[in-house]
């Protein structure tokens, strides 16, 4: 339907940052610096209308911004929403043409091109209250993790999108007629009386991808309907971030204060008739309740932090991939019962 030349628009698409809008900036800030090892990093690049903090390691780059004022966009957001995520920005060669791409194809336009020093960005909407920004930088940003605990995160793997009954079909075909991205996943879990609906968009180029999930209304309220009544309607329930070496990096955020969802020891009790790991033991993850599942090309390992947020929203995930390309079938009903006995 489209030609090569406008499909070359979205083809290198990357997440360049995360926005979170944040009540409390300093507190945030140094929640991610001591238990994510994230280091602050300059903000120069951004509008300085609010109080900004850039924080970054490896690929991975958190902008958390703070309102100066109630009448600032960012009060808005976090007064309908608490804190949350409110731009996953979108790398890319040239952010003029991809936003001009974008609203051609139906996108709601939010902010045209502008350029400050050698970054060019441009806003369009996305789902709920998130915009997709696109960034067009002249140069690589560095990226210097020297100071900060040396937690192994390498890069963001994927954004778990939370979406009114529904919307899931609309959701994904806006994003594959949009931005080009191509459904690559699709799963529904059953929990007792709980039930959600789940598909999986990536980027061309492979480097973004959103897991969108739907709850089930003929079935009983769940924990995705628990996030969108807290949340305020759709949006980021979490973001996850990959490691080399997950043993290591949940190790050392547990030393550092971040707390994780806990498993049932009978999950462990099964993993070895279930799996035959390929890294770690089943007494290293039993011990520091991770999750492990595997698909058609290797395995994956994962774990999710408890929300610190007062609405028991936004949460974050470290996982390592070995091999594997989905998402953990399997584990996907862990979190699901997880996340449901912390509510309780």
């Amino acid at each position: 339907m489209n030609s090569h030349r406008s499909r070359n628009h979205f083809d290198d698409l990357t997440v360049d940052h995360v926005r979170l809008c944040v009540v409390d900036l300093d507190a945030r800030t140094a929640e991610f610096v001591r238990g994510f090892g994230l280091t602050p990093a300059d903000a120069a690049d951004l509008p300085g209308e609010d109080r900004t903090a850039v924080l970054t390691r490896g690929e991975i780059r958190l902008v958390l911004s703070s309102p100066l004022n109630d009448e600032h966009p960012d009060a808005d957001y976090t007064r309908r929403h608490g804190d949350g995520v409110s731009d996953i920005a979108l790398g890319t060669a040239d952010a003029a043409s991809a936003f001009a791409e974008a609203v051609r194809r139906g996108a709601r336009p939010l902010a045209e091109p502008v350029r400050r020093g050698g970054v060019v960005t441009a806003s369009v909407a996305g789902f709920g209250d998130v915009a997709h920004t696109f960034v067009q930088r002249a140069a690589a940003r560095p990226s210097v993790d020297a100071a900060a605990t040396d937690t192994g995160l390498r890069h963001v793997d994927h954004f778990a999108v939370c979406v009114e009954a529904g919307a899931l079909d609309a959701t994904v075909e806006f994003y594959q007629r949009v931005l080009d991205f191509r459904m690559i996943f699709e799963e529904r879990v059953l929990v007792g009386s709980q039930a959600m609906n789940s598909k999986v968009v990536q980027s061309r180029s492979g480097l973004v991808t959103l897991t969108v999930i739907e709850p089930d209304t003929t079935r009983d309220p769940g924990q995705i309907d628990g996030f969108l009544k807290n949340h305020g309607g759709a949006g980021v329930q979490h973001v996850a971030f990959t490691t080399d070496d997950i043993v290591r990096s949940v190790t050392t955020m547990r030393s550092a204060g971040v707390a994780f969802l806990d498993t049932p020891d009978a999950y462990y009790g099964r993993l070895p008739e279930r799996l035959a790991l390929s890294r770690h033991s089943p007494e290293q993850l039993g011990e520091l309740r991770i999750l492990a599942d595997e698909d058609h090309a290797g395995q994956l390992y994962q774990i999710f932090t408890q929300s610190t947020h007062p609405q028991r929203t936004l949460f974050f995930e470290v996982i390592e991939r070995a091999g594997a390309t989905t998402f953990g079938s399997g584990n996907i009903r862990a979190l699901y019962e997880a996340v449901a006995a912390e509510e309780e």
